[in-house]
C-alpha cells in the first residue's frame, strides 16, 4: 500500500512539475522582441525593395513586422510551460486563414517571418539574424536578374482586309495565340511573345498597316497584366 500512495505522489508531482510556469527574464523578453523588430523591419524592407507584383500592399507588408513579433511572443509564452505549450498546439491547429494570397512569393515571406519569429522567441539570436540575412540577399539578388527577354501581351484590333498581313507578322514573331474574338466587323487577338532590350517598334509598324485600328503592348508575367 505504502508503493502504491508512493508511485502515486510521484504521478501527482510530475504532472504538477509539467504544469508549473517558468519566468522568462526582462533582459531576455526584451531582446527577443528588439531581434524579433529588427528582423521584421528586414523583411520589411525586402519585400518593398524585390516586390515584382501587379499592386504593392502597404499594410499587407506591415504584417510581416507584426507577424514577427507575435510569433516571437508566441513562442515566449509556450516556452514557460509544457502543458500550456501542447493547449497552443491545439488551439492553432483550428485556425483558417481565408485571406487569398495572388502572389507565390508573398507565402514565402510569410514563412520567413514566422521563422524568425520562432527564432528570436526561442533565444536562438544568431539563427534569425543569419538566416534572415541569407534568405534577405538570395531574394535580392533573384529578383535582381534581368532575362534575356521579357513576356509581353500583344492586343490587335483590326478589320478582316487587315487579316493575312496580321497573321504573317504574327508567325514571324514567334508569337503563341492567347485569344481571338470575332465580331461582325472587327477582330480582338491577343497573342504572347517576347521581346529582347525592350524593343516595341514593331507596334507602330501594326499600327500603321491598314485596317488596324489599335494595338496594345502590356507587360505580362505569365498570370497577371501589368
Amino acid at each position: 500500500m505504502d508503493e502504491l500512495i508512493t508511485f502515486r505522489d510521484i504521478i501527482k508531482k510530475s504532472v504538477l512539475n509539467l504544469g508549473a510556469f517558468t519566468n522568462v527574464s526582462w533582459v531576455d523578453m526584451c531582446l527577443s522582441l528588439l531581434v524579433a523588430f529588427a528582423v521584421g523591419m528586414f523583411i520589411y524592407y525586402v519585400y518593398r525593395v524585390c516586390y515584382r507584383g501587379v499592386v504593392y500592399s502597404h499594410n499587407y507588408n506591415v504584417t510581416f513586422v507584426l507577424m514577427t513579433i507575435i510569433t516571437a511572443l508566441i513562442i515566449m509564452t509556450i516556452s514557460t510551460n509544457i502543458v500550456l505549450s501542447l493547449g497552443m498546439v491545439g488551439a492553432l491547429s483550428i485556425v483558417r486563414f481565408r485571406t487569398a494570397v495572388k502572389d507565390p512569393m508573398d507565402i514565402v515571406y510569410m514563412f520567413w517571418a514566422i521563422s524568425a519569429g520562432i527564432a528570436a522567441g526561442a533565444k536562438i539570436y544568431s539563427v534569425a539574424i543569419v538566416g534572415s540575412l541569407v534568405v534577405g540577399l538570395t531574394i535580392w539578388w533573384l529578383t535582381r536578374r534581368k532575362e534575356a527577354s521579357s513576356p509581353y501581351l500583344l492586343i490587335l484590333h483590326y478589320e478582316a482586309i487587315a487579316e493575312d498581313e496580321v497573321k504573317r507578322r504574327i508567325r514571324k514573331m514567334n508569337a503563341v495565340l492567347k485569344s481571338k474574338t470575332v465580331r461582325k466587323e472587327l477582330t480582338e487577338l491577343t497573342v504572347e511573345l517576347r521581346i529582347r532590350d525592350d524593343n516595341t517598334a514593331f507596334v507602330n509598324d501594326f499600327s500603321a498597316l491598314e485596317g488596324v485600328k489599335d494595338v496594345v503592348l502590356v507587360s505580362y508575367n505569365g498570370e497577371y497584366a501589368q
